[in-house]
């Protein structure tokens, strides 16, 4: 990456006189290149990859963007897509962290980000879960959303994978029988951050919750609640002053591990390693429950 020609574009159009630049490599991507970018007095945060990967970074944009507009919770600010080169790159505001949010603090601005809605499922552009494509097309029925484009493109993924028959079988069987898990339940289309888990949100040097490295799309906001669940558990406290702002259904225990399935799929497809037969598991379980 060529950062003075990066720094000549970025101060051209922000109106910003030029400065010396100075790109200081950054730890904790295992899918991009990080970068913390100073421009004199100005820093911004730069992630870069293949120049093919660019649908990858606007769709990013796209999602940063929808939560920014909700204006519920804090994000970075994108200020450049774009190619130099054989590089794709992502340029955004540079938030330093500290910690984690306040339990009620991240509950309240989650609610407020749930509480902006959509009148059908999925989002405005394709993205990615990890470096996995991630299908969003709009649909009326959200039975059928999570059939297609979660836990059905998962398992087509798992099986072209060479994954157990055992698993592909009884992952078909559970997707057949999604509309159980809903027969006294109808979600709204909720904005949704996609990829929640505790790596992906922290709060600023002020406390405010922020959250990054979106796959966002319009869903049941259960799905952001339970991704939340799966490596780790934000505690009583933050459940509890999120039911102040939006109710939990009652069955959300009970869906919770249907929508982690598609994650656990997707580690499967990704790392192998463990995460098939656990995915088994867990869906064994949810064809018993």
């Amino acid at each position: 990456m060529d950062w003075e020609l990066l720094a000549t574009e970025l101060t051209r159009q922000s109106g910003l006189p030029a400065a010396k630049v100075r790109a200081t490599p950054l730890a904790g991507g295992d899918i991009n290149r990080a970068f913390r970018v100073e421009i004199g007095s100005e820093t911004c945060f730069v992630k870069t990859n293949h120049a093919r990967l660019l649908p990858m970074f606007e769709a990013e944009r796209a999602g940063l963007d929808a939560i920014n507009a909700s204006n519920a919770i804090r994000v970075p600010e994108v200020y450049q897509t774009g190619c130099q080169g054989d590089e794709a790159y992502i340029v955004m505001e540079y938030i330093e962290l500290s910690g984690r949010a306040q339990p009620e603090r991240l509950a309240q601005a989650l609610a407020a980000m749930h509480h902006c809605c959509h009148p059908r499922f999925g989002f405005d552009c394709d993205n990615t879960i990890g470096s996995t494509p991630q299908r969003n097309t709009y649909s009326d029925d959200w039975v059928e959303f999570w059939r297609l484009h979660r836990l059905g493109f998962q398992l087509g993924l798992a099986e072209r994978n060479g994954f157990d028959a055992d698993l592909i079988d009884a992952g078909h069987r559970l997707v057949e029988a999604l509309g159980n898990f809903f027969i006294d339940y109808r979600p709204r289309a909720s904005l949704l951050h996609g990829d929640l888990w505790s790596g992906n949100q922290a709060a600023d040097a002020a406390g405010n919750p922020v959250i990054y490295d979106p796959a966002c799309y319009y869903g049941d906001h259960e799905a952001d609640l339970a991704m939340m669940e799966l490596f780790g558990n934000p505690g009583e406290r933050f459940f509890a002053a999120y039911r102040e702002r939006f109710p939990i259904d009652p069955g959300y225990r009970r869906r919770r591990d249907l929508y982690n399935l598609y994650h656990v799929l997707n580690h499967a497809n990704l790392f192998g390693g463990g995460y098939g037969a656990q995915a088994l598991r867990m869906i064994e379980l949810l064809l018993h429950s």
